[in-house]
């Protein structure tokens, strides 16, 4: 291998650094929210933003800072993202309360969207020949997907041994790695002639998404208010003011108009949907690992293994599969797995389903991997090649937003059973179980509404997932050629 080629493999192990990051600590925190909720005790509602609001904030801004860094450089977009991401990591960690938590996680999410598009863009420096780009961007991909899929795992290892902030803390080393080789292995990127980045496009986004979800998990956790309404349809305004404006820009921050091809829809809404499957299955039945059968953390965390290696090992195998079966089948069968291995956690009770959840991470995993592998080639392959670059932003955020959407929704779904059908002693599983004196009848009332909360969330998904399964059936192409890769030259 000749130097250049070295020098460009070396500095795609840097560049994954901070991917990593971005997407472990997108799932981090799934385990850890019983011990965090112990030591901070926020209320249903935070304890929802302190696991979404990094989603949002990610998921909102990627955009905006994918033509920032193409105007002011990637590379230094890069240095000052790691740099913040670091510093938030290390405030979150030893925050004193949920309300401080939260805003420390939003500030992570802020530097982490500098961090993905910057990424690939960088990459893409690094690797001129075209077969050697697609095989980093298919590495890229791959450390993305298995960044979320063992998230949980690490933070479960990390609280067999230490406090809650050390899920945070982890993030530390790898920056530093990062900051220090980055300089000397990769090069600034710049493009021109993208255009401004239309700065109220990004606040309506971004506020309307909080406002919205803001509203809902109000609503969900206490019941219906002024303010929580006020404030989901004040959200829903300013997003309809933010899709209706982006009709009229040159360079809008998302192009609607893609909508309109049957098979971008599908595919990006095959990015959006999964991950929000995974987030929200992942972080109830974590709560119902620890808090309802009282397993250790670390037991917890072991049993997400299984999942998490299908996950991963489907990743790297998807390319190969789709070869022998076609896009179109893998499409299809993505979901129906993702819906059979959601249907499995229907099985889990108050006093057992530690098998059922298992199989169910498995059955679901290799839908999840199929997902994660084709949903951008699929989205970009629906679009003419000029527009490449806009569908590719419009995948990554899909796949933020689905993560941050997942457990906002499921999760205020979840909080909204478990008040109605709970004890009404406290607003959360963990806070009613924390009660001095409660009664074992209680407790055992508190479980149950938790149970019936998950298995809600989980049937709700699982017929979404059957449901785009049966829409990719139909509008999804018969032949592959429809579907495959278009090549500007």
């Amino acid at each position: 291998m000749t130097r250049p080629h070295t020098r460009a493999w070396f500095g795609l192990l840097v560049i994954l650094c901070p991917v990593f990051l971005v997407s472990m600590d997108g799932s981090i925190l799934f385990l850890a929210m019983p011990r965090i909720s112990q030591a901070l005790a926020p209320t249903a509602d935070q304890a929802l933003w302190i696991l979404d609001v990094y989603g949002f904030a990610v998921g909102s801004l990627l955009i905006a800072f994918g033509n920032l860094g193409d105007r002011y450089g990637r590379l230094k977009l890069l240095m000052i993202g790691s740099a913040v991401f670091g510093a938030a990591s290390t405030a979150a960690a030893f925050a004193p309360g949920p309300e401080l938590l939260i805003a420390f996680r939003a500030l992570m999410g802020l530097a982490g969207a500098t961090l993905l598009p910057s990424a690939l863009a960088v990459l893409s420096e690094l690797f001129p020949d075209p077969r050697r780009r697609a095989q980093a961007i298919g590495v890229f991909a791959a450390a993305f997907a298995a960044g979320f899929a063992i998230g949980p795992v690490v933070g479960g290892v990390l609280l067999e041994r230490f406090w809650w902030g050390s899920v945070f803390l982890v993030n530390l080393p790898v920056i530093a790695v990062f900051l220090l080789f980055a300089p000397v292995l990769l090069r600034e990127v710049r493009a021109t002639g993208k255009g401004r980045v239309d700065t109220l496009s990004v606040v309506l986004s971004a506020a309307g998404l909080l406002l919205a979800i803001y509203g809902i998990k109000h609503v969900a956790a206490d019941g219906l208010s002024a303010v929580a309404v006020s404030a989901g349809i004040a959200g829903a305004l300013l997003l309809v003011w933010f899709a209706r404006r982006q009709r009229g820009l040159d360079h809008p921050l998302i192009d609607f108009s893609l909508f309109r091809d049957r098979v971008f829809t599908i595919a990006i809404v095959t990015g959006f949907l999964p991950l929000a499957a995974w987030s929200a299955a992942a972080y109830l039945s974590g709560i119902h690992l620890q808090s309802v059968l009282g397993l250790p953390v670390l037991h917890a965390a072991l049993l997400a293994l299984p999942g998490a290696a299908v996950l991963t090992i489907m990743c790297v195998v998807t390319p190969a599969l789709v070869e022998r079966i076609g896009k179109r089948a893998a499409l299809v069968g993505c979901h129906f797995s993702i819906a059979a291995g959601l249907a499995l956690l229907l099985m889990t009770g108050v006093t057992g389903g530690v098998g059922w959840y298992v199989a169910s991470t498995v059955v679901a995993g290799v839908g999840y991997g199929i997902s994660f592998s084709v949903v951008a080639d699929t989205a970009v392959a629906a679009v003419p090649a000029e527009r490449a670059g806009a569908a590719g932003a419009i995948a990554e955020t899909g796949n933020e937003i689905g993560n941050a959407l997942g457990i906002a929704l499921m999760g205020s779904l979840a909080a909204l059973v478990f008040r109605l059908a709970g004890p009404d002693l406290a607003p959360t599983l963990d806070g009613t179980l924390q009660l001095p004196g409660i009664a074992p009848a209680a407790a055992t009332d508190a479980k149950e509404a938790f149970v019936s909360g998950l298995h809600t969330a989980v049937a709700v998904l699982s017929l979404l997932h059957v449901a785009l399964g049966g829409l990719a059936l139909r509008w999804l192409p018969h032949s592959e050629k429809a579907l495959a890769p278009q090549v500007s030259v």
